[in-house]
């Protein structure tokens, strides 16, 4: 008699733990940081950035009516590290360097899965910015872009593409 009752103590110990949780369960803890970011009642302070849809690769993209870029990458994009290849011009199309890039990939379907978080791109020796894409697995991808002068952002843009 007294070994159910400490059976059943120690079952139900776990269970409020969220140890004994069946596998796949969303169980957690009360006081984790996981259950508290995914707190439906808790309010959303965050502001959604916009980032402006771009076209095809090679087309102009506009910052603002004094310079544009160009994107694409090195070759198709594959399984494995892609490089994706940016160039900034002014109007008269002079190639320019003076602008911080940062850029983020991600799947859309998995969000936050394979997130690369906000990377700086890289000037290479013709003044192209380069930033490598980590691409895990085939299905759809987004490429975010966000374009900085200082600490004023001229600029948000993303793609999306297939492997």
């Amino acid at each position: 008699m007294n070994a159910r009752i400490l059976t059943a103590t120690a079952a139900a110990v776990l269970l409020s733990s969220g140890i004994g949780a069946r596998e796949g369960s969303h169980a957690a803890p009360a006081d984790t940081e996981c259950h508290a970011q995914h707190d439906a009642t808790a309010p959303d302070t965050a502001k959604e950035l916009v980032f402006e849809n771009l076209p095809g690769y090679n087309k102009k993209c506009w910052i603002g009516d004094s310079l544009y870029f160009t994107y694409k990458f090195n070759k198709k994009p594959k399984m494995g590290t892609a490089i994706l290849v940016v160039r900034l011009f002014d109007t008269k199309d002079a190639q320019l360097s003076n602008l911080e890039i940062l850029g983020s990939s991600d799947m859309p379907s998995m969000r936050g899965a394979h997130d690369s978080g906000e990377v700086p791109f890289k000037l290479n020796k013709k003044s192209a910015y380069l930033l490598p894409v980590n691409l895990v697995m085939p299905g759809e991808w987004e490429v975010k872009l966000v374009f900085k002068k200082g600490d004023e952002t001229l600029f948000r843009g993303r793609f999306l593409f297939k492997i």
